[in-house]
């Protein structure tokens, strides 16, 4: 992974071999990123999302391996008792044009990932709510 910082805004490339969630997390870390949104685009052989099952208050995950194109990558950077946290969802296309998506669990590059982080200041906590099942915001 290389990326540059302009300000408030950082533009990350993501390589072939990486994965985006630990790189997210390297590169929030390295940045001190407190509050952001993701946003991104590219290519990955392996990748897990998820979907909440509201009623069960659990994830069930499915997992693809192949040719796919990053159709949308976006989510949030923030913390969760003032350590890291991210919430990603990603939707990826197949040499057929179908599309998979879902909640974010792990996806690793096959080509490039480009990645626009735009930071904000202050911080949202997350905290986890019982009722939904889920780490809500906290304001």
């Amino acid at each position: 992974m290389e990326y540059k910082r302009f300000d408030q805004t950082i533009i990350a490339r993501i390589d072939k071999g990486e994965e985006i969630v630990e790189k997210v997390k390297e590169l929030a870390e390295a940045e001190h990123i407190k509050l952001a949104d993701v946003s991104a685009l590219g290519a990955v052989g392996q990748f897990t999302v998820g979907v909440f099952k509201t009623k069960e208050k659990k994830y069930l995950s499915n997992e693809f391996s192949g040719d796919y194109e990053i159709v949308s990558l976006t989510g949030t950077i923030n913390t969760m008792d003032d350590k890291f946290y991210c919430h990603l969802h990603m939707s990826a296309g197949n040499e057929k044009g179908e599309v998979f998506g879902g909640h974010l669990n792990r996806a690793v590059v096959s080509a490039t990932c480009e990645m626009v982080i735009h930071i904000f200041e202050g911080t949202v906590d997350r905290c986890f709510n019982q009722e939904v099942g889920l780490n809500l915001f906290q304001f």
